[in-house]
């Protein structure tokens, strides 16, 4: 599967969760950009990104809390230990950067983005360890973490396989 089919494949799909209905393409238009422009500004792999957006299954607007008592934050479900840091890194206040994850599509993958690339410098020469270390540095959590990734990949990969078929099918 090519990096553009994951990119416009993912945003297909994160613009059907996100509410933005089958004929919204200036949404879809929207969430690509966004996926192009945090991936291009930190380096990391947009394919990446759109895996991890379809397996956090984050929305807008929406806080989900954890088990160990923090709450994750909007699309990429971006941790709140991670707010301090954004807002200093967006020179605004925590609040806005609180907001601004949980309400702004583009925010929300923008910090994501900026998280992976953290774990991926942590994780140096070895992507997957990194994509890893995005969720946890427990390797238990580390593992299943791996291991949804890896499923919604071949998910996706089945997905293209079979919108290529019916393309092709007379």
């Amino acid at each position: 599967m090519s990096a553009r089919a994951a990119i416009l494949g993912g945003a297909v799909a994160c613009a059907m969760l996100f509410g933005c209905g089958s004929g919204a393409r200036a949404d879809e238009t929207m969430v690509e950009a966004c996926l192009k422009a945090a991936a291009g500004a930190h380096h990391v792999p947009a394919g990446v990104l759109v895996l991890l957006l379809q397996v956090e299954r984050g929305r807008l607007g929406a806080v989900s809390k954890n088990t160990n008592g923090t709450v994750d934050i909007g699309p990429m479900q971006v941790n709140e230990i991670w707010v301090g840091k954004i807002a200093q890194r967006w020179k605004t206040t925590k609040d806005a950067a609180y907001l601004a994850l949980r309400d702004n599509f583009c925010a929300n993958v923008e910090a994501g983005a900026w998280i992976l690339r953290q774990a991926l410098d942590e994780a140096p020469d070895n992507l997957w360890d990194g994509v890893a270390i995005y969720h946890s540095h427990n390797p238990v959590h580390k593992r299943a973490y791996l291991k949804s990734v890896y499923e919604q990949a071949m998910r996706l990969q089945r997905q293209q396989g079979i919108a290529r078929l019916e393309r092709t099918t007379p």
